[in-house]
């Protein structure tokens, strides 16, 4: 087996402030081979870059994200004086590969039209813990690469994920074991485990044999790189 893949998880969020420009500058600068990132629509239908539905706990404003207007979202701090930042911003001035994860149906199809539109397929797999919105996607993008993401569900993930056509499971740690990662073997997927962010949690990744693992921290990217 390779080495270890590592997605750095909203950037890197365990140093820089989650979803935003500056923490994918620093995820490409740790070297990072992936950089995963969340979608949500705003009120007037722009792909925004936000984990939570809401605002109000990474930024300094409140309210749904749905409600507010994309000039609204730009007016908001996100942490050292960073923007909301749009998807289109993103695949921009990021380069390298990015995990982009939808929450919904809506979103799954607004990002399809980006994708095509940006030429997009070849730099970019598209992520959901939901079933609806991955198939969604896959409706009007069926070539573009896509994965499940799980928690607590993870013992059903590669049935899911081959009845949703992925070619990677990205799944909770704590819920991964020999057993599943066999099974999703079997059926052809690559395994990512998140959140790996200790020595400890490294070596169970390893102990799994995982394809790669999605990080807050760049110190684990670079044992991942030291051990390879």
């Amino acid at each position: 087996m390779g080495p270890l893949l590592t997605v750095g998880h909203r950037g890197l969020m365990g140093v820089e402030p989650e979803n935003t420009l500056r923490s994918f500058r620093r995820a490409r600068r740790e070297g990072l081979d992936a950089v995963e990132l969340d979608l949500h629509l705003s009120r007037d239908g722009t792909l925004v870059v936000m984990h939570d539905a809401r605002v109000d706990r990474t930024t300094d404003g409140r309210g749904a994200i749905a409600e507010l207007s994309l000039g609204e979202l730009r007016r908001l701090d996100a942490g050292l004086g960073e923007r909301v930042p749009t998807v289109r911003e993103v695949v921009t001035e990021i380069g390298g590969h990015l995990q982009l994860e939808i929450k919904d149906v809506a979103a799954a199809r607004e990002l399809a039209a980006l994708v095509a539109a940006c030429d997009l397929g070849g730099r970019v797999t598209v992520i959901s813990f939901h079933d609806t919105a991955l198939a969604a996607f896959a409706e009007e993008l069926p070539g573009v690469p896509r994965g499940l993401v799980t928690g607590t569900s993870t013992a059903t993930a590669p049935e899911r994920a081959a009845a949703l056509g992925c070619g990677l499971v990205s799944c909770e740690l704590a819920w991964l074991t020999p057993e599943v990662v066999e099974r999703c073997r079997a059926a052809g997927l690559e395994v990512l485990g998140w959140t790996v962010n200790t020595d400890r949690e490294l070596a169970r990744a390893r102990q799994l044999g995982l394809d790669g693992v999605v990080t807050d921290r760049p110190e684990i990217v670079r044992e991942v790189r030291a051990a390879a």
